[in-house]
């Protein structure tokens, strides 16, 4: 085969549609907890850029095992007949509906394909698995088998002491964590297995490193365009004599938030898809896509700066001296953003939940009125001045990206985003950071600040491969 194909196999409910979601980058392949859930062989192709570059067959549990080596053993006279005599079983078979699972497992394997044997680590090993594994040697395919630790690590000794004995290689392999530089070490262990392979494979890790670095790049980009979007957005509309200002302020308030919210949910979905993921859930107690989530400021504290952090970054972007960028000190409250300091001073601190934005509005965003020659008045919101905005939507982003890095497409469960994460940069990168921010906000060097701001986000990007 000019293409490797990888017969991924095992007994049931052991996470063999986990492996192949994950080497296959595909979370559209079904995973049920019920065991049996896989009736048929499917295959699953790896594509970067229209190129095939492997492909994953998920293959039903094997079932009886001591049946189909009883018969191969009454078939089969010499050990040099065995791959044919699992070729003969296969064509004898195909529509035997006892052995039909085995038939279904068999048959790619009976065509050329490597074997990816699959346990559960949580479970202790047992005699009655040599059958199976006897089995999968008579085939004579390159082979390794993975030990997936559904539950724990518990028995991973004991395994990997008896699946020795049977297969070339033996790795542990949780499909739901397994970071990308380990599936690329198990694409290059079945490259020395089979020397017709190790081309391809080795192909294969190199378009996957390399389109992991344009991912990272590509993503980096996305974000930088939302804060750039973000920091300059405003909405305005001229109303006549006598109509009421609050109201319509209220209603460029309402205009401004929807359009950041919808930036914020384009910029996650493009990541999304950037990284082959069709449709992730989100926790409800997490980071939602609702309205309301970017703008509920109580909650700053999570993906915003500190208290402390404020101050840094003001001083060196000259927001305390002249309250330029939305931040001020109160002596009498220690407060800041003018009472707005217990949103960003730790979650004890936080406001009570359900304080409605608009509150907060004019903390958020700049609301001008203005007198025109024609008579009315022009009312305009934004753009935002406020220091912590553009740090809170950065955390929000980077947090997003930074599981998505993370998760593989094995894993069906909500993903966590209410985390805080800029704790973790340095005071020199707020201060660079709040510099670019101030320079964006004002039209200062934009292609220039946009430029750093991706360089910066891209450096963050690649040190999470590297954790």
């Amino acid at each position: 085969m000019s293409i490797p194909v990888f017969a991924v196999v095992g007994r049931p409910n052991k996470g063999k549609s986990s492996i192949v979601a994950t080497l296959a980058r595909d979370d559209s392949v079904y995973i049920d907890v019920r065991a049996g859930s896989t009736t048929q062989a499917r295959t699953f192709p790896m594509r970067v850029d229209g190129e095939t570059l492997y492909e994953l067959v998920d293959t039903p549990g094997i079932q009886r095992a001591r049946a189909v080596l009883d018969w191969l053993n009454e078939h089969c006279d010499s050990v040099a007949a065995r791959p044919e005599t699992v070729r003969k079983f296969v064509a004898q078979h195909a529509e035997d509906p006892h052995f039909k699972d085995e038939y279904e497992l068999l048959k790619p394997i009976s065509e050329g394909a490597g074997i990816i044997y699959v346990v559960d680590g949580s479970c202790p090993f047992g005699a009655d698995y040599e059958a199976e594994m006897e089995i999968l040697r008579w085939s004579g395919r390159p082979s390794l088998a993975l030990i997936n630790p559904i539950e724990n690590h518990d028995f991973i000794e004991e395994w990997a002491a008896g699946l020795g004995q049977f297969f070339q290689t033996v790795r542990v392999f949780d499909a739901h964590r397994a970071e990308i530089t380990k599936q690329m070490d198990i694409l290059t262990l079945f490259g020395h297995l089979d020397v017709h392979w190790r081309a391809p494979l080795e192909r294969a890790v190199e378009v996957l490193r390399s389109e992991r670095q344009l991912q990272h790049q590509s993503a980096s980009v996305m974000i930088a365009d939302l804060l750039v979007e973000s920091l300059g957005y405003s909405v305005e509309k001229s109303i006549p004599e006598g109509f009421p200002e609050k109201s319509m302020q209220k209603i460029l308030f309402t205009q401004y938030k929807q359009h950041l919210v919808a930036c914020e949910r384009q910029c996650r979905r493009q990541v999304e898809e950037l990284f082959y993921y069709g449709d992730i859930a989100k926790s409800e107690g997490g980071l939602g896509l609702e309205e309301s989530d970017l703008f509920k400021v109580e909650d700053w504290y999570l993906w915003g700066l500190s208290k402390r952090s404020m101050i840094t970054v003001a001083s060196s972007v000259g927001g305390i001296a002249g309250g330029s960028v939305g931040l001020a000190v109160d002596a009498g409250s220690a407060g800041f953003l003018g009472g707005l300091g217990t949103l960003v001073s730790g979650a004890g601190g936080a406001l009570a939940g359900g304080v409605g934005a608009w509150r907060y509005a004019d903390k958020i965003g700049r609301i001008k009125v203005k007198g025109m020659p024609t008579g009315g008045k022009l009312i305009t919101y934004g753009p935002s001045r406020n220091i912590n905005f553009p740090f809170v939507l950065l955390g929000r982003a980077l947090l997003h990206l930074f599981s998505i890095c993370k998760r593989t497409h094995a894993s069906r469960s909500e993903m966590d985003l209410n985390q805080p994460l800029l704790q973790d940069l340095t005071d020199k990168e707020r201060r660079q950071l709040g510099k670019i921010f101030d320079d964006i906000r004002n039209q200062k060097k934009p292609a220039e600040r946009r430029a750093q701001l991706t360089t910066m986000i891209r450096g963050w990007c690649d040190s999470i491969d590297a954790r």
